[in-house]
């Protein structure tokens, strides 16, 4: 999501948008990284304030719902996004305790014979629990339909950043609802309201959607499989089950989401070492 009205912001690091963004800002400059990770930071703890005060007051009343506590709470965000840009000196504190020193003027760069290796441990155990808790609706599922249950398993990762971001009711309860399918007209089902990014002319944009709940994960991975069977518009998607790129492309192409680095995020997280492993463990 976008910070305020600050262009120059990055989206916050809690949707995969944002991880990424941090994650290009580590690669390209470290100290700027720690300042926008303690920033982002400033900003979650700020909102979790915020909500507790919330809850501590009585949200019972005639005008109360669900709507208006969704957008409460959508205020609420936006408001703490915006005291952090100001501050509060917690970000200020997070950046003199991470960034990495400064070199000193015209020293010369260490060689590289001097930085330590960084450990390469394979899948995080985050990857792991999601993999273990998932695998066997979907190995039922793909089974039923043939889609490989890595393709499954890689698609709902994406969808729920290894389920970090899985869609909720206002209760909190989950809506099993691991591929982001919203409720259409011909939905019968119960539904959940939430927040979502949408893609327009390639520019990201916040807005609540209505969103297809399950009683169950294997249901969820069942009504995927469904929806690419019987929406002619997805028969080049099942016609490339054994290509990971040519199934995101023909994803992509055939409308399944509109971030427009759909297809490239969907083959790296399927092919992906995390994933690998994961499943072989």
């Amino acid at each position: 999501m976008v910070l305020g009205n600050d262009p120059t912001a990055l989206s916050l690091a809690a949707d995969a948008q944002g991880v990424g963004d941090l994650k290009k800002l580590a690669r390209d400059d470290p100290r700027a990284a720690v300042k926008e990770t303690a920033r982002q930071f400033e900003a979650l703890l700020l909102n979790v304030m915020m909500k507790s005060m919330r809850e501590s007051t009585g949200q019972d009343g005639i005008f109360d719902s669900e709507q208006t506590r969704l957008y409460t709470s959508m205020l609420d965000q936006q408001i703490s996004q915006a005291m952090s840009r100001r501050g509060i000196g917690i970000a200020q504190v997070l950046e003199r305790q991470l960034a990495p020193p400064a070199p000193a003027p015209n020293a010369p760069a260490a060689p590289l014979t001097q930085l330590a290796p960084v450990p390469h441990t394979g899948a995080s155990s985050n990857a792991k629990a999601f993999v273990d808790k998932l695998l066997p609706d979907a190995e039922a599922v793909s089974r039923e339909t043939g889609i490989p249950a890595r393709f499954l398993m890689g698609h709902a990762a994406l969808e729920t950043g290894w389920g970090r971001r899985e869609i909720v009711a206002a209760d909190g309860t989950s809506s099993h609802n691991l591929f982001g399918i919203k409720a259409g007209d011909n939905w019968k089902g119960r539904t959940v309201d939430t927040l979502t990014t949408e893609y327009a002319g390639g520019v990201a944009t916040k807005r609540v959607e209505t969103f297809r709940a399950y009683d169950s994960y294997q249901d969820a991975f069942r009504d995927y499989a469904g929806l690419l069977q019987s929406q002619p518009r997805y028969a080049e998607v099942l016609k490339n089950t054994s290509d990971a790129r040519a199934y995101a492309r023909e994803l992509q192409q055939a409308g399944y989401a509109t971030d427009p680095r759909y297809a490239s995020k969907l083959a790296g997280v399927i092919e992906g070492r995390a994933l690998r492993i994961s499943m072989m463990a």
